[in-house]
C-alpha cells in the first residue's frame, strides 16, 4: 500500500502545479507588465476558483492587473489562491499516505485568521510583485532587510521578521537577479505568498497529561540558528497521537557539527530522552490542534526506557495524526514519521519494491552515516515531498556492523558524542561555544 501511495500521482496534481507554475512565471516577469502568456495564466487561476469563496476577489485582481492597477488587496487574493492550490496538493499527497498507513487524522478546528502584515512590508512585497524577480536589484532587496529590526521588536511579528529577513538575504545574494541564469521561482514565490498571508492566529492548544515517546530527532541547521524537532507519539489516556516537539536556538556560523547540541542547555530532559532512549512524562504541557507539543521543561519528568523502534513497530501505525493549520498546508511541509523495513538501497535512492524515494543528506551533528543507512535493515525516518518526488530523511537505523546488530539514532549525541574521535573533536570545538557564551553574558551584564 505504501509503495503504491508513493508511486501513484494523485488525480489533478499535475494540473494544480501547472497553475502554480503559471503564477510563479508571472512573478518572475513582474505583474506590472504582464504579457499575453502571463495574463492567460492568471485568467486560468481565476477560472479554477469560479464558484469558490475566492472567486470574486481573484477575478477582480486578475482584471485589475490586466488594466495595469495593482493594490495590496489584489496581491493578497492572488497569494491566497496560490496557498489554496498548494494546499490541495498537500491534502492529496497526505491522503494517500494516511490511507496507506490506515491512519485517521483529527480535523483542524475552523477559526478565522487575522492577516496582519505591517504597511512597510506590504509595500515591499507589492514592489517585488510589480517589478518581478528579474527586476530586483540591490536597492530593492535591501529595502526589505531594513524593515526587519522594527518587526523583531514585536513578539507577534517575529515569524514574519525571520521570513522577510531570509527572503531579503536571498534576493541580496542574487542581485541583480537579471544576471542569474536561473531564478528559484517556486521558492521565492513560496516566501512571498507566505509573507503576504502571515497571520497572528495561534493554533488552538490544550493541556495534556501523559507520556511522550520520542521516535527520532530532525536537526535543521542554518548559519545563525539551529533547530531540533523531535517526532514522537503522545499517550494521553486511551489516545495515541503523532506529535512533534520543537526547540530552536540562535548561534553563530562557526558552531557546527556535534557542538550545536550545546546550544540546547535549557532542555536537559528532552536531550536526555533522546540520548538515553527514554520516554518523558508530561503534565499540563499544551499540544496544538496541528500536533505541536509546546515544550516546557518545567512540566516534564524523565520516564522509563522506551526503544524508538519498538515504539514504532507497536504503536505508530495506529496512532492518530494531526492536520496542519490551513495556511500551513504546503507539499514541502509534509514531514511524516514512518518505519520502513524490507527495502533495498541503490546509491542515494531507497527502493520499497515498486516505489523509489530519494535519501536526504544526513546532519553532521549525529552518528548516522551514509554507510550505516546503506547497510540498514530498518529505518525510522520522515517522508517528505519535494520537486515532484518523495524523499526520506533518516532519523534512526538498525544495521549490522562487524557482524553485530546495532541501532543508531541522530539524537544519540544529544548529550555529547559517544564515539571517541568525534568526542575529542567536539571537546575542542566546544571551548569556542563556552567562550562565546561567556562573552555574550558579559555584554548583557554591562
Amino acid at each position: 500500500m505504501l509503495s503504491e501511495a508513493l508511486s501513484d500521482t494523485p488525480e489533478g496534481l499535475p494540473e494544480a502545479l501547472a497553475l502554480v507554475d503559471g503564477l510563479d512565471d508571472a512573478l518572475v516577469h513582474g505583474l506590472g507588465r504582464p504579457d499575453e502568456t502571463h495574463l492567460q495564466s492568471l485568467t486560468n487561476i481565476a477560472a479554477v476558483f469560479a464558484g469558490s469563496p475566492l472567486a470574486e476577489p481573484v477575478a477582480e485582481s486578475v482584471g485589475k492587473i490586466a488594466a495595469g492597477s495593482v493594490t495590496d488587496d489584489h496581491l493578497l487574493a492572488l497569494a491566497g489562491a496560490r496557498v489554496a492550490l498548494l494546499g490541495s496538493v498537500h491534502d492529496a499527497l497526505r491522503s494517500g499516505l494516511d490511507t496507506a498507513f490506515g491512519r485517521v487524522c483529527a480535523p483542524f478546528p475552523v477559526a478565522a485568521a487575522e492577516v496582519s502584515v505591517p504597511p512597510g512590508i506590504r509595500s515591499w512585497l507589492r514592489e517585488l510583485a510589480i517589478t518581478g524577480w528579474r527586476g530586483v536589484d540591490h536597492e530593492i532587496a535591501a529595502s526589505g532587510a531594513r524593515a526587519v529590526p522594527g518587526l523583531l521588536e514585536d513578539p507577534r511579528q517575529r515569524r514574519l521578521a525571520v521570513l522577510v529577513d531570509g527572503l531579503a538575504a536571498e534576493l541580496m545574494a542574487g542581485a541583480p537577479v537579471a544576471t542569474l541564469s536561473q531564478v528559484p521561482a517556486r521558492r521565492w514565490a513560496d516566501l512571498w505568498s507566505r509573507a503576504l498571508t502571515m497571520s497572528h492566529a495561534e493554533a488552538p492548544a490544550e493541556p495534556v497529561k501523559g507520556r511522550f515517546l520520542p521516535l527520532g530527532a530532525d536537526l535543521r541547521e542554518h548559519p545563525t540558528a539551529v533547530q531540533v524537532q523531535v517526532h514522537g507519539l503522545l499517550e494521553a489516556g486511551a489516545t495515541v497521537r503523532v506529535v512533534r516537539a520543537t526547540v530552536t536556538a540562535a548561534k553563530v556560523d562557526t558552531i557546527t557539527g556535534p557542538s550545536v547540541w550545546r546550544m540546547f542547555t535549557g532542555v536537559p530532559v528532552l536531550l536526555g530522552a533522546l540520548a538515553g532512549h527514554q520516554s518523558v512524562e508530561v503534565d499540563g504541557m499544551r499540544v496544538t490542534a496541528s500536533g505541536d507539543l509546546l515544550w516546557d521543561e518545567s512540566l516534564t519528568a524523565a520516564g522509563e526506557a522506551a526503544d524508538p523502534f519498538t515504539t514504532a513497530r507497536v504503536q505508530l501505525s495506529g496512532a492518530v495524526g494531526s492536520s496542519p493549520a490551513p495556511l500551513d498546508r504546503h507539499p514541502a511541509a509534509i514531514s511524516e514519521p514512518v518505519l520502513l523495513e524490507g527495502y533495498s538501497l541503490s546509491g542515494e535512492n531507497l527502493d520499497l519494491g515498486g516505489a523509489v524515494v530519494g535519501i536526504d543528506p544526513l546532519p553532521s551533528a549525529g552518528p548516522l552515516t551514509p554507510a550505516l543507512v546503506s547497510s540498514s535493515s530498518a529505518c525510522i525516518g520522515l517522508l517528505r515531498w519535494d520537486a515532484g518526488r518523495w524523499f526520506l530523511r533518516p532519523l534512526a537505523v538498525q544495521a549490522t556492523v562487524r557482524k553485530k546488530a546495532v541501532a543508531v539514532h541522530t539524537g544519540d549525541w544529544a548529550l555529547g558524542p559517544t564515539e571517541a574521535k568525534a568526542a575529542k573533536a567536539e571537546a575542542a570545538a566546544g571551548v569556542a561555544v563556552e567562550v562565546l557564551r561567556e562573552r555574550a553574558g558579559r555584554l548583557l551584564r554591562k
